[in-house]
């Protein structure tokens, strides 16, 4: 796992959230599709302050698009996964 203090300037954002948690399965998200990115802090040092003030997922840019299509297709998938109803026997 890549997490720097500092955000890239070269690199663009594809997913910000308050939850690490959160940021380290988009960043595993991305890994699993062959894209590489980074978890940086937007705000504090996340070593001294975790949590405070977010993170963002990061990557290049010539990756942007694809990697936001990917996290874009796992939240449709999620949804539907959401939306359908437990299988179960008719009485």
């Amino acid at each position: 796992m890549n997490m720097k203090p500092q955000a890239d300037p070269e690199l663009v954002e594809v997913f910000d959230t308050l939850q690490e948690s959160e940021a380290m399965v988009v960043h595993g998200l991305l890994t699993s599709a062959g894209i590489d990115s980074i978890i940086a802090n937007l705000q504090a040092p996340q070593d001294l302050l975790p949590g405070v003030g977010g993170l963002s997922v990061r990557v290049n840019p010539a990756q942007g698009e694809e990697a936001r299509q990917v996290i874009a297709d796992f939240k449709n998938n999620a949804a539907a996964e959401d939306d359908q109803e437990p299988q179960g026997k008719s009485a």
